[in-house]
């Protein structure tokens, strides 16, 4: 078996810039940090693969009645939703304008599209992967409008299940079959108990053709790391520049430190987990020679003794005979005086 691949793993920003630009340019810069390994500077660990930004088409967001309902909390941005919403709205040019920052500093820029009106950033640039939110799964005119644009495609699942999730990919694969889907547990913040990692399993059984992720909103960096373990290709995540920022996604996301150790650990894990084999690792010749037992003399001996299994037994360091290796030593004569509790060399041994 071999090593397991890179994990993709996507900072999504969404719409954490809170309608700035340079916010959002920030977060792109924090994005695109190594992450620091403590003690270790001559090792590098790869940043993240890519982030991710959202775009609406306010003509195809809500209802009238919803967009003009009031909208008061502590996250808003205007009096009603509608406000709140074209606050956080950034421009075809601006979403361009960060695309090429992105880039600047190496990072792939994933869209989240919400409705067939938002592919008008393609006159501007085309996004290096489209994201599909759980909520537009059932989007059939959007699916069609993604997929026809032969971009490679992310399904989030957090508000479908199989029906849905093999609907979509029918009308995906129609155009082309360059598709990942996410497990996804669309609750903020996601709760453990509901989480249910093991679908990811089930998705690499049942649509092994294709890439398979998660995509998480729980808290802390436990669960994303356990997916890698499991199997998961690729990771997303929320990000920020602090989480006390005002916004409704803001607390569910990592901050500058929390995305330092996610990647750092993420990375880390994926050099841990090696090939499907056991073996002596070359690492560990070190602590074996020091730590494990070898055969040693139990008692004073002189030169010209014969050499009995009860004048035997184990200690450390392991660099002497194993114990399925006494019969080379059982019945041979020293060929020099011994003090008790020494290890016996093959060069402490006479040749008859």
């Amino acid at each position: 078996m071999k090593n397991k691949m890179s994990t993709y793993i996507i900072g999504e920003i969404g719409q954490n810039h809170n309608g700035s630009v340079e916010i959002a340019k920030a977060i792109i810069d924090i994005a695109a940090i190594e992450p620091e390994i403590a003690g270790t500077s001559d090792t590098h660990l790869k940043p993240l693969d890519a982030v991710k930004l959202t775009k609406r088409d306010l003509k195809e967001e809500m209802t009238e009645s919803q967009m003009n309902r009031p909208y008061n909390g502590r996250n808003s941005f205007g009096k009603t939703y509608g406000e709140h919403r074209a606050y956080l709205e950034l421009s075809d040019e601006e979403h361009f304008e960060l695309y090429k920052h992105a880039k600047e500093v190496g990072l792939d820029f994933v869209e989240t599209l919400c409705s067939v009106g938002c592919l008008s950033i393609f006159k501007y640039f085309e996004p290096d992967k489209l994201k599909v939110a759980s909520r537009d799964l059932t989007n059939i005119p959007l699916l069609a409008a993604l997929a026809e644009t032969k971009k490679p495609i992310i399904l989030s699942t957090g508000m479908g299940g199989k029906e849905e999730l093999d609907e979509a990919l029918e009308i995906i694969t129609k155009y082309h079959s360059d598709i990942t889907i996410l497990h996804c547990l669309s609750q903020y913040p996601a709760e453990p108990q509901n989480i249910n990692l093991n679908t990811i399993k089930y998705l690499k059984k049942a649509y092994g053709q294709y890439t398979i992720g998660y995509s998480d909103h729980s808290i802390g960096i436990a669960i994303p790391m356990a997916a890698v373990a499991m199997g998961a290709e690729v990771i997303e995540k929320h990000i920020t520049l602090d989480r006390r920022m005002r916004g409704s996604d803001q607390r569910g996301s990592l901050g500058i430190d929390g995305l330092n150790r996610m990647v750092r650990d993420i990375r880390n894990l994926e050099i841990a987990l090696g090939t499907e084999d056991i073996f002596i690792s070359d690492a560990s010749k070190d602590a074996s020679a020091k730590l494990q037992r070898s055969i040693a003399t139990k008692r004073d001996m002189k030169k010209g003794e014969i050499i009995r299994e009860e004048d035997i037994h184990l200690l450390s360091p392991g660099d002497g005979f194993l114990w399925k290796e006494k019969d080379k030593l059982i019945g041979k004569k020293l060929f020099r005086d011994m003090p008790g509790n020494e290890i016996i060399y093959p060069e402490n041994i006479a040749n008859d």
